[in-house]
């Protein structure tokens, strides 16, 4: 029997991992917990290829995984890692197992960043902070169709136009610091990476409109917690000077974010009633908007458009170079990978990167109507 070599993703599946790792260094992530990188490959197959796709989601959950095979994508990047500690087998009795092994049946990929993407300059934690400051707003031409999407009473943040920022955008005066500076060795150009970042504004800001402005950007939601200290009127009369910002569950690192004491507001995806008990007693206010809404217009606004730069980049290269080498091998009288599906693979020159439509936070907000 003929041999069929060693398996091997896709050609394509290893431009995006490789424009990946070089956009969010694996090297940022946190190690001592997190489990980032290429999570699930492929075999690829080329008489049966998928198409030269990424499909964008913070949660691979079943419905992610039916919308990513019914776009037959190469890869699934989900930001949050599917796997997060070691297996000991992998069955259809595990609904998450059952994505992977539908997904690795269908030849996609998948790939998680995670914490890496909170870490680098001009990651999650940053977009975040350039909300605070006013650096992104909605676009006014979609102000109107970002309004709160229902079923029945039950709302979610939706994010139809990519929210975004230009050089020119005036901010609120403001510094801006890493909290938990990433270890050496940083990788050339990420000098500033790290857990979490600090917002000094100049002149303090009323707490409501910080309040609009990180609603107004992060999808509209019906509403969202927030926490003052009990001595505080109200949310009107409360200023905010330091901002802690940081993606998804961030109260470890923002309780410490300001010379060892909390900053004025913590900004996350969610906190515990103990940990929201400690911030206020301190004289801190705190606003969770459930955890992953602090992320998932990461992936709209910055994420997708990144990427699809960087896979080009990666598969105009790859490609020409797979195709150069099927050319040498030809000419040398060789077979080479002039395998069935190969070459067409190598030339096809479409690159798209989408944002899913089923992803979404599990929690929403129930709206409830007085009579």
């Amino acid at each position: 029997m003929a041999s069929t070599g060693p398996a091997a993703s896709s050609p394509f599946t290893r431009a995006v991992v490789s424009a990946m790792r070089k956009i969010y260094p694996e090297s940022l992530a946190e190690k001592s917990w997190d489990n980032t990188g290429l999570l699930l490959e492929a075999p690829f197959n080329p008489a049966r290829r998928q198409r030269n796709s990424v499909l964008l989601t913070v949660d691979l959950t079943k419905a992610v995984a039916d919308e990513a095979i019914e776009r037959r994508d190469s890869v699934v990047v989900a930001y949050h890692p599917i796997i997060f500690r070691g297996l000991k087998s992998l069955t259809l009795n595990d609904p998450q197992q059952q994505s992977l092994l539908r997904l690795a049946q269908e030849g996609i990929s998948v790939y998680s960043p995670h914490t890496a993407v909170d870490a680098v300059p001009g990651g999650m934690a940053d977009w975040l902070c350039d909300i605070v400051t006013g650096a992104i707003s909605p676009s006014p031409s979609s102000t109107e169709s970002s309004k709160i999407v229902s079923s029945g009473t039950y709302s979610q943040p939706t994010y139809p136009t990519p929210q975004s920022s230009s050089p020119g955008t005036p901010t609120i005066p403001h510094t801006r610091s890493t909290i938990h500076p990433s270890p050496p060795p940083v990788p050339e150009g990420f000098e500033s990476a790290g857990m979490g970042r600090l917002v000094t504004f100049t002149t303090p800001q009323s707490l409501s409109s910080l309040i609009d402005r990180i609603g107004a950007a992060l999808g509209n939601p019906a509403g969202f917690p927030v926490a003052i200290p009990q001595s505080v009127l109200s949310i009107e009369t409360m200023q905010i000077r330091t901002v802690g910002v940081c993606p998804g569950s961030g109260a470890s690192v923002l309780m410490k974010g300001n010379n060892g004491a909390p900053p004025d507001l913590l900004f996350t995806g969610e906190i515990s009633h103990h940990e929201a008990l400690a911030a206020i007693e301190r004289g801190s206010a705190v606003v969770a908007l459930f955890h992953s809404n602090t992320e998932r217009g990461y992936l709209h606004a910055v994420m997708r458009r990144k990427l699809e730069e960087a896979v080009r980049r990666e598969w105009d290269a790859a490609s020409q170079e797979g195709i150069t080498a099927l050319e040498e091998s030809a000419k040398e009288g060789g077979q080479g990978r002039l395998v069935d599906g190969w070459e067409e693979a190598l030339r096809d020159r479409e690159v798209s990167v989408d944002v899913s439509r089923r992803d979404r936070d599990p929690y929403g907000v129930v709206v409830r109507q007085g009579k």
